[in-house]
Formats: C-alpha cells, structure tokens, sequence
C-alpha cells in the first residue's frame, strides 16, 4: 500500500472510527455475506454462461434470466450489459450485430470449456451440500 494510502488509513483509524468496534460475530456476519453475493454472483454468471450456448440479445438474456428467477439486472440492466461485456473482452463470448441493429452474443469455443468446468464444479458444491445438511 503506498504511503499516502496507509497515512489516510491510520488518521481515519485515530479519529472516524475510534468508537467503531467490531465483534467476532459481527466480523463472520459479514464475511458470510460477502461469500454469499460471490456465489450469487457465480451462479448468475453459471446462468449467463448456459443460456448462450445458443445465440440471443441482451433484452432475451434478461427475459430468461428473470425466468430463472434471477433478478439482479432488473433495475440494472447495465450490470448485465457490463458482464457480457467482460465475458466478451475475456474471449468466452463473441458478438455479432444484425442488419437491424440488435446485438446478439454466443459462447466461443473458450466459454464452452469454462462453462463445462463451471458445471463440474457447481455439481460438486451440490454433492457437498447434499453431504452436509441433507441427511
């Protein structure tokens, strides 16, 4: 961390948050939370992943994730539209524009094979649970 970053951080320490404690349950609260949107975040992307093994635009992406019950881009569209931007920059997914001017995306070779790991694992975490609680 450079300087000016840990100076900033040990004023903040000495005055913002001098009356700011936390406890050991409140440090696993939140560390579970945050596991908890890294997995959401990891099925959606899962799901994204699936539903373009076959081409579709952006506005289908959405209406079949909402099928999914996934509803994390409908007062953000632009999350979806930033993720498959990512996806395509990373060379998992390719996209193509129509002579109406829709855009549509499709795995590549690429994402098929990161799709069938994602899918190998995601069995796995199931089997896990399955293991664990469900007995």
């Amino acid at each position: 961390m450079e300087d000016r970053l840990k100076n900033l951080k040990k004023a903040m320490d000495q005055r913002a948050f001098t009356q700011l404690n936390f406890t050991e349950k409140h440090r696993r609260n939140i560390l579970g939370k945050i596991k908890q949107q890294a997995e959401n975040d990891e099925d959606i992307l899962l799901a994204v992943m699936q539903l373009l093994v076959h081409e579709k635009t952006g506005f289908e992406l959405t209406k079949l994730l909402r099928g999914r019950g996934i509803l994390k881009f409908e007062d953000n569209e632009g999350f979806l539209y930033t993720l498959l931007h990512r996806l395509e920059q990373s060379g998992s997914i390719q996209s193509s524009w129509t002579e109406t001017e829709a855009k549509y995306y499709q795995l590549t070779d690429k994402g098929r094979r990161v799709l069938r790991k994602a899918e190998k694992r995601q069995i796995k975490r199931q089997v896990v649970w399955k293991e664990l609680f469900e007995r």
